[in-house]
């Protein structure tokens, strides 16, 4: 995806995801902690410029019409472990696909997040105040929908789909570096989490969107996979209320 987490303290007063109060006590455990994975992709070249600008990539136009900016991007996301008061989020999925839009100072464009029919009302309702945290960034239109989401990653290559690849899907194959190893990028903010173990190099297969009126599909653009941390006292507040 393409984040902006360096866009994030000039965000943080906008309308965002959704609202939500920081939680827990700086000396005590947390209201809510997550650790998760995220399958992710993205229309930008490999490695995704968003991480490190104030706008996306440029994409050649059609019939003529210039340039055009965007970030068109798939996220899927496993909980590895996590709570939120006494619900248990270990193993949940959610998945955020949209667009970025063309500059970040102005907001994100659009985006849709989906939780796994398998998720009970309360993890989806501490997932939505969790990625409002986790997303401290305005958007033009964010909206919720649910479906089946599947979710297989490996060291070489990751996968996702949701509802069987209809609606979206996501295939990530390793690039190797020295040794055969991944390239992994080190010490760049995901979003607002404070912590991560680093950003596996994974350029896409495929990312597309088959549902809606907003559909894209892409191939050998930006991919990776991520593990990343972050709870109620450490995480930047969201960005204000819907």
């Amino acid at each position: 995806m393409r984040a902006i987490v360096l866009m994030a303290g000039l965000l943080l007063s906008s309308a965002v995801l959704v609202g939500a109060k920081p939680g827990g006590s700086a000396a005590g455990k947390p209201e809510w902690s997550m650790n998760a994975t995220a399958i992710e992709a993205c229309s930008c070249p490999v490695f995704c410029q968003c991480y490190f600008n104030t706008a996306p990539a440029g994409h050649g136009g059609h019939e003529g019409h210039g340039e055009e900016h965007f970030c068109r991007f798939n996220n899927a996301y496993k909980v590895n472990k996590g709570y939120f008061g006494a619900t248990k989020l270990d193993g949940a999925k959610f998945w955020m696909y949209g667009d970025l839009g063309g500059d970040f100072t102005k907001g994100m464009d659009w985006a849709v997040v989906t939780f796994d029919k398998a998720t009970t009302m309360e993890q989806r309702d501490a997932i939505t105040t969790i990625a409002g945290r986790l997303f401290p960034v305005k958007w033009n239109s964010l909206t919720t929908a649910e479906g089946d989401i599947v979710w297989t990653a490996g060291k070489t290559e990751a996968n996702a789909t949701l509802d069987g690849g209809k609606s979206a899907e996501v295939a990530l194959k390793m690039f190797k570096g020295m040794k055969g190893e991944p390239v992994v990028i080190r010490n760049l903010p995901y979003w607002g989490a404070p912590q991560n173990d680093g950003f596996v190099v994974m350029p896409n297969t495929v990312e597309a969107v088959r549902a809606g009126d907003k559909q894209f599909e892409f191939h050998g653009s930006n991919g990776f996979m991520i593990t990343f941390d972050l709870d109620a006292n450490t995480a930047p507040p969201a960005a204000g209320g819907m």
